[in-house]
């Protein structure tokens, strides 16, 4: 018996590993490929045009990956710091509005992302936002928080108050009882929402085009109209960077989690 559902275990572990390394492995394909038509299992025409391309634009590419990763990685501290604080508020106390609040925090998963842009436009128009490096900032900070908030939920209940509780009554001030000891134990989960908030900053197309206008550049802006153009070669080589990049951030995180856990008692996540 246990051998069968090992064995099922497998095939689902197979199965969901296909599902993803099968894509890829396709795209990756297509990047030296220019005509590949159906039904023929191997590409009918192989072209470095798309290598090419990235090459000869690599000056180009490099300020446009710099300004995208730096607009995400400020959405990215915005999320974790307005995340951690709209947690605590909601995890550690009672006030009038809370369940409202919390309303308003996955409000944006709820709502349809064109109608959600629109209504965002109109709104950064009458700010003077619209068109701006700061207007592109807030907007995606807008989709990225509810992510954020709700994982910083999660750590902080189960972190708690009790040990920095415990801390205020040994002497220390709010500020040292945080810092000293539950941030240390929220690092791990702080860095997730980090990671998180990144990436769907970073993958943004929409609203990156409609407020910022097309003068805000980023990786997405230059990349999506080639997979809507139907330019496979090209559009496949830049979506090898794209994963390349993502799993590059998300493996540098993780090995900071990784090592901040094996110096930190984390029990309370357990």
């Amino acid at each position: 018996m246990k051998k069968k559902r090992f064995a099922i275990t497998n095939m689902i572990l197979a199965l969901f590993v296909l599902t993803v390394v099968l894509p890829i492995a396709v795209m990756i394909v297509w990047t030296v490929t220019e005509r590949w038509a159906w039904p023929d299992l191997v590409p009918q025409v192989l072209s470095l045009r798309a290598l090419s391309e990235i090459f000869r634009r690599s000056e180009a590419l490099a300020k446009l990956f710099a300004s995208s990763i730096m607009i995400s990685a400020a959405v990215a501290m915005a999320s974790v710091v307005i995340g951690t604080l709209t947690a605590r508020a909601l995890v550690l106390y009672e006030f009038w509005g809370k369940r409202m609040m919390y309303f308003f925090t996955v409000l944006p998963f709820m709502v349809p992302a064109t109608v959600f842009a629109m209504g965002v436009q109109i709104s950064f128009i009458k700010l003077g936002l619209n068109n701006t490096v700061a207007g592109v900032v807030l907007s995606h900070l807008i989709c990225s928080l509810p992510y954020a908030v709700r994982l910083m939920m999660d750590g902080t209940a189960a972190v708690g108050d009790r040990l920095e509780e415990q801390a205020r009554v040994l002497g220390a001030s709010m500020g040292q009882a945080f810092f000293r000891v539950t941030f240390p134990l929220l690092v791990p989960v702080i860095l997730s929402s980090f990671s998180m908030a990144y990436i769907v900053s970073f993958s943004q197309y929409f609203l990156t085009l409609l407020i910022g206008g097309g003068q805000v550049k980023t990786f997405t802006i230059v990349m999506v109209p080639y997979l809507q153009g139907g330019d496979r070669n090209i559009a496949c080589a830049y979506s090898v960077i794209f994963l390349g990049i993502t799993l590059a951030v998300f493996a540098l995180f993780e090995k900071i989690a990784g090592r901040w856990g094996k110096n930190t008692d984390t029990e309370f996540y357990t």
